[in-house]
């Protein structure tokens, strides 16, 4: 199992599309959760900062150990998830992955967390 939290820098100037996108993944939460299990992804949750005037993202997930490239889905919502990410993602700043210092789950959530047959 896979912990993560990386934090995206926002384009300058991109605020209202980010605001678009995480609209359009809760408008489309039932399409989200379709594409959760192919993916092995068991929880994914966005967060949002300002600091200094630049606004950031940070993607916090648990996921197997499968490596899968959502660039590569055919799912219509990744397609576009996709989109919005290189609209509102400044590839000048390259991701920082927040290092797990501890790590607290019961058993048999855990145990719950198995890609399906």
């Amino acid at each position: 199992m896979r912990i993560e939290l990386t934090r995206f820098r926002v384009r300058d100037g991109a605020g209202e599309r980010v605001a678009e996108w995480m609209g359009f993944l809760n408008a489309n939460a039932e399409a989200v959760r379709e594409t959760l299990e192919p993916e092995q992804m068991y929880v994914e949750t966005i967060f949002t900062e300002k600091v200094e005037g630049v606004q950031y993202l940070y993607w916090y997930s648990v996921q197997g150990e499968v490596d899968v490239d959502v660039a590569l889905s055919e799912h219509w919502l990744d397609q576009h998830h996709v989109t919005f990410w290189r609209e509102c993602i400044d590839d000048e700043y390259p991701p920082v992955d927040l290092t797990p210092l501890v790590h607290m789950v019961p058993e048999r959530v855990i145990a719950s967390m198995k890609p399906l047959d």
